[in-house]
């Protein structure tokens, strides 16, 4: 398939705008170099038209995570339609917003206030400022990936400036104050040490982490980081933004028997229309009151509404079990075509968020051309999939075919030491490497 359009596009994009795009995650050079489609024309479902007409099936990141329900959602869709034609923005409040905070305090019994912004990395700023406040703590300690925002990045900065960015590779601190150096401090999942260790060496005021992501914890982790949250009387932040609404309608962490202080979604939550909520105790919650966090556009009524009706149908239609049985069989399928075709890789990720990578020196290679590859037969495919409703057993069947072909290409390539020859472009950048 030709994406002459989408590559021209993409060539001035990059001469215009910073990194070309507004999202390291959209970065067409981190899928396929010269080859990636880039720009859409079209999206329903799990389909996308991309501007030189070219369909294709969507198996990689579904909107970075946001459209749980698949593309152009109608249900959703009707219910934003509908707040337009009554007027998105007005002096007044919209009643969408009360009626969402009813629903999110009726998922989160032990909370009692909700806060609204419009993207994960505002609702995380807003959450850590409240955390902040209540604490009377300036220091945090952190699990998993969290955002732009310089409390985050500020833990790339080193006492070494050459030594800056080592903790979290890809994520440059460039611009963050350096006054901010030793206020932050990572520790890595399931491992409780380290954590830990940071609370005995610091004054913790806040913890943040993903209850899940790439892993389930270990038997007590999530309640030794409530144990220890209580202890040095820190605010306990559980980052739902990826996780949420997708192993249950509302947060992963309430499969396990521990509660946050300030839980905080966004992306799944309106499938794709700009959304975030931050719901916490109603205690902690009241410093946003004495503490300056305010924005017009967090007042826009879109966002509310579409989060109400995705919601609601993730209810009515038990959406967190689709995905999770359509993630299973997807891990399955892997597994079996990587033991047909004699392709090493390595498996992991929860079912909604199931993810492989190459078991080889060259994987970065193997992945390009994998996506490469299954461009060609018509799919957007990299190491992740994130499940949507819209994604059926006929579609993953598809998929599999697809994968089958491709596998026993790179298989022939391995053997026989053509790799690079195969390869239409240059190999794929490398984003960053999360904390999990």
């Amino acid at each position: 398939m030709k994406s002459e359009k989408g590559q021209r596009l993409w060539k001035r994009a990059k001469e215009i705008i910073p990194m070309g795009t507004q999202l390291l995650s959209k970065n067409s050079d981190q899928f396929l170099p010269e080859q990636w489609p880039s720009y859409f024309k079209k999206a329903k479902g799990i389909e996308v038209w991309d501007i030189d007409g070219n369909r294709y099936l969507d198996f990689t990141i579904m909107g970075v995570g946001s459209c749980i329900l698949g593309y152009a959602d109608p249900d959703v869709n009707r219910a934003v339609k509908k707040v337009i034609e009554g007027g998105n923005m007005c002096t007044l409040n919209s009643p969408e917003e009360v009626e969402l905070a009813e629903i999110l305090l009726e998922m989160e019994r032990w909370a009692g206030k909700v806060r609204y912004a419009r993207t994960g990395g505002e609702a995380m700023a807003v959450a850590v400022r409240i955390g902040r406040a209540f604490s009377g703590k300036d220091k945090i300690a952190f699990c998993g990936y969290h955002g732009w925002h310089d409390w985050y990045l500020s833990a790339n900065l080193a006492a070494e400036k050459n030594l800056d960015g080592h903790l979290l590779p890809g994520l440059k601190p460039l611009g963050v104050p350096r006054a901010l150096l030793g206020t932050a401090f990572p520790f890595n999942y399931n491992n409780i040490n380290e954590l830990e260790d940071i609370v005995k060496n610091n004054e913790i005021g806040v913890i943040v982490m993903e209850p899940i992501r790439s892993h389930y914890p270990e038997d007590g982790f999530l309640e030794n980081v409530r144990k220890i949250a209580d202890r040095c009387k820190a605010v306990l932040i559980f980052d739902e933004i990826t996780s949420g609404f997708r192993m249950r309608v509302g947060g992963a962490y309430q499969l396990f028997s521990v509660e946050p202080d300030i839980v905080v979604y966004a992306k799944a939550i309106s499938n794709g229309y700009p959304m975030a909520a931050v719901i916490g105790k109603a205690e902690i919650m009241e410093k946003a009151e004495e503490s300056f966090i305010s924005s017009t556009y967090w007042t826009e009524r879109i966002g509310p509404a579409a989060a109400i009706a995705t919601i609601k149908k993730m209810e009515e239609r038990d959406v967190p079990s689709h995905l999770i049985k359509m993630g299973k069989k997807i891990m399955e399928g892997w597994k079996e075509i990587s033991e047909e075709t004699g392709i090493k890789i390595n498996i992991e990720g929860i079912p909604p968020l199931p993810k492989f990578s190459f078991k080889y020196e060259n994987s970065r290679e193997l992945m390009t051309l994998f996506t490469q590859e299954m461009l060609e037969r018509g799919f957007l495919a990299r190491e992740s999939v994130y499940l949507s409703y819209s994604h059926k057993k006929k579609d993953i069947d598809m998929y599999f075919n697809a994968i089958r072909d491709v596998f026993r290409l790179i298989k022939k390539g391995l053997d026989r030491g053509k790799i690079k020859e195969m390869m239409k472009g240059p190999v794929a950048a490398q984003g960053f490497r999360r904390l999990t």
